[in-house]
C-alpha cells in the first residue's frame, strides 16, 4: 500500500480486480443470461414453445390431469402455474428425500416428454449464485466473496477516478488499446454504476442466512436444526399438520382460489402444492403471485384438502418485507419488458467493466514484465481470455450442443443423461479455453472472438433446421422469445467479429513497430 490514500485506492482496486475478476465475469455474464433464462428455456427446449394462455386455467381441471401421476406414499405435489414467459406448467411431486419434476401443455393438459437439459433456469441460472459448488455452500460463499470485493472495486473507482464528469464524456476507440481499455471501463462503470452497487448489494441481502448464520442462533437461542427452523418459518412462512393415515378426498380448489383473491384483494395464485396428498389431514398451499410487483411476497394461505377452510394464513413481517422487495429488485420476476431490457443492458456493462478492466492492467505491465521475465502478465492473460471469451465460447458449445444431441441420447442408459452430457460439454470447451489461452497468450483473444463469432450463428442455424423456427415463423408463431435469442445470437457473432479484427489490427502494428 503507498503512502496516499488516493494511491493506496490504486493498489486495492487494481489487486481486487485482478483476483477476483475471474469470478466476477462469470457471475455477470450468467446473471446477465438469467434476466432472460426464461426465453433461453423455450429456445433450449423447442416442445414447450406453447402459446400463451388468454384465459386462466381451472386448478381443478390442472389436479384432475397430474393426480393419476401422483404416485401413492408422495409427501407432496405441486404445479407452478403458466405465464407470459413460462406457457407450460411446471408439475413436482416429492417421495421421500426424492423430487420428480414434468411439463404440461396447460391446453391439452398432456405432459410434455422430457426435454433432456437443464436450459437457463436450470443450469444458467443456478450458476450464477451458486457456481454449481453444493458442498458446504461453497459456491455461495464464493459468490458472497466476489460481491464483497465488486462493492470494493466500485468505491475505490470512484475515489481513484477524480474528473467522474469528463471520463463520462470521453471515448476513444481509435487509440492505443490500454488507453481505449480505460476509457471504456471508466464509462460503464460510471454510465451504469447504480445499477451494479445495487445489484452487488442485493444480491449479498438475498443470502443473509448463509452469510449471517447467527441471526436465528441470536434470536432464537442455540445452533440446532430447531432454531434454524423456528426461524424460518417465522421469516418465511410454514405450516404443519401431521397425517392421520386415513383416507381423504381433495375438494375444488377453484373455490379455495376465488376466497385466497378476496384475501388478497385481487392477487391470484402463481403455484398451488397439495401436502399429504390422499390423507384425511391434507391441506392445500396457495402463494400470491408477484408478476405484478417487485416485492416477491411471501403470502400463503393453507386450507384443509376436504373442506376448503381456511386453516393459515401467512405475511412477512416489515424486515422480511424489505429483504424480499431488494429480492425482487435483484431477481426481477415482475413483468416490466423495459426493465428487463435495462436489467440485462446493465449486466453487459459489468460485463464489459471487467473485461476491460482485465485489458487495462494486461496492457500497462506487458512491457515492463517481458523486459524483467516476469510471469504474471502470462498468467493473468491466460486467467483473463479463459473467463471472458472463454465463458462465452462454453456457453455457445452448450446452446450448440442442447441443437445437435438427440432427445433419446444412447448414454443415458450408461448413467449420462443428455442434460449431463451438455453440462459436461460447457465445462470441457471452458477448461480447453484456458488451456488455448495459456499456450497461444495474446493471439487467444482473437483465436476465441473468432470461435464466438463462428460459433454463434452455428447455433441460430441448427436452432432453424432442428425446429423450423426460422425468425419469420418464430414471429408468425408469436415465439418472441426464440426469435429474439436467435437475433442476440447473431449480434454477438458481428460484435466478435469487430473486436477479432480488432485485435489483429493491434497485433499487426505491434509486430510492425
Amino acid at each position: 500500500m503507498d503512502r496516499t490514500f488516493s494511491k493506496s485506492m490504486v493498489w486495492l482496486h487494481s489487486w481486487a480486480g485482478v483476483i477476483m475478476g475471474s469470478v466476477l465475469f462469470a457471475i455477470f455474464w450468467m446473471g446477465t443470461l438469467s434476466v432472460f433464462d426464461a426465453e433461453i428455456d423455450r429456445w433450449m427446449m423447442p416442445q414447450t414453445r406453447l402459446p400463451a394462455a388468454t384465459q386462466p386455467v381451472s386448478l381443478d381441471r390442472i389436479a384432475r390431469a397430474v393426480l393419476p401421476a401422483v404416485p401413492a406414499g408422495a409427501i407432496q405435489w405441486r404445479v407452478d402455474l403458466a405465464t407470459p414467459r413460462e406457457p407450460a406448467l411446471s408439475f413436482s411431486y416429492k417421495l421421500g428425500k426424492e423430487s420428480h419434476a414434468q411439463l404440461l401443455d396447460p391446453a391439452s393438459m398432456s405432459f410434455i416428454a422430457d426435454q433432456g437439459t437443464e436450459a437457463g433456469s436450470g443450469f444458467i441460472f443456478p450458476f450464477h449464485y451458486s457456481l454449481h459448488l453444493n458442498w458446504l455452500d461453497t459456491g455461495k460463499w464464493l459468490v458472497g466473496l466476489a460481491a464483497m470485493a465488486m462493492l470494493v472495486l466500485l468505491v475505490s473507482g470512484v475515489v481513484i477516478h477524480k474528473k467522474i464528469i469528463a471520463q463520462f464524456f470521453t471515448f476513444r476507440p481509435r487509440k492505443r488499446l490500454q488507453r481505449s481499455a480505460l476509457d471504456l471501463h471508466n464509462l460503464t462503470g460510471l454510465a451504469a454504476l447504480p445499477f451494479h452497487f445495487l445489484i452487488t448489494l442485493s444480491g449479498l441481502i438475498i443470502f443473509i442466512t448463509i452469510y449471517f448464520p447467527q441471526a436465528h442462533e441470536t434470536a432464537y437461542g442455540g445452533s440446532g436444526e430447531k432454531a434454524k427452523s423456528t426461524f424460518m418459518a417465522e421469516a418465511y412462512g410454514r405450516y404443519k399438520r401431521p397425517k392421520t393415515g386415513q383416507p381423504g378426498h381433495l375438494a375444488s380448489i377453484d373455490a379455495m382460489a376465488e376466497l385466497a383473491e378476496r384475501e388478497w384483494h385481487g392477487g391470484r395464485p402463481y403455484f398451488m402444492r397439495v401436502w399429504h396428498p390422499g390423507d384425511a389431514n391434507s391441506y392445500v398451499e396457495l402463494r400470491r403471485s408477484y408478476a405484478n410487483d417487485i416485492t416477491m411476497n411471501l403470502d400463503q394461505l393453507f386450507f384443509d384438502a376436504g373442506s376448503g377452510v381456511l386453516l393459515h394464513r401467512f405475511q412477512a413481517s416489515p424486515v422480511m418485507t424489505v429483504q424480499r422487495f431488494m429480492s425482487g429488485l435483484h431477481f426481477i420476476r415482475f413483468n416490466h419488458w423495459t426493465l428487463r431490457w435495462l436489467y440485462f443492458l446493465g449486466g453487459l456493462s459489468g460485463c464489459v467493466l471487467i473485461a476491460t478492466g482485465y485489458l487495462f492492467w494486461l496492457e500497462g505491465r506487458r512491457d515492463r514484465h517481458a523486459r524483467l521475465g516476469l510471469a504474471g502478465v502470462r498468467v493473468v492473460e491466460g486467467l483473463a481470455i479463459g473467463s471472458v471469451t472463454g465463458i462465452i465460447l462454453a456457453t455457445l458449445a452448450f446452446f450448440t450442443a442442447n441443437r445437435l444431441l438427440p432427445l433419446d441420447l444412447a448414454w443415458s442408459q450408461a448413467g449420462w443423461p443428455r442434460a449431463s452430457v451438455e453440462i459436461g460439454v460447457f465445462y470441457l470447451v471452458w477448461g480447453a479455453t484456458f488451456m488455448h489461452a495459456w499456450l497461444r497468450a495474446r493471439h487467444a483473444w482473437r483465436d476465441q472472438c473468432w470461435l464466438i463469432a463462428a460459433l454463434a450463428p452455428l447455433a441460430v442455424v441448427l436452432n432453424w433446421i432442428t425446429t423450423g423456427d426460422h425468425p419469420l415463423q418464430a414471429l408468425a408463431a408469436g415465439h418472441h422469445g426464440v426469435l429474439g435469442m436467435d437475433l442476440m445470437l447473431l449480434l454477438l457473432a458481428v460484435l466478435a467479429t469487430k473486436a477479432a479484427r480488432r485485435m489483429k489490427n493491434l497485433e499487426a502494428k505491434v509486430i510492425h513497430a
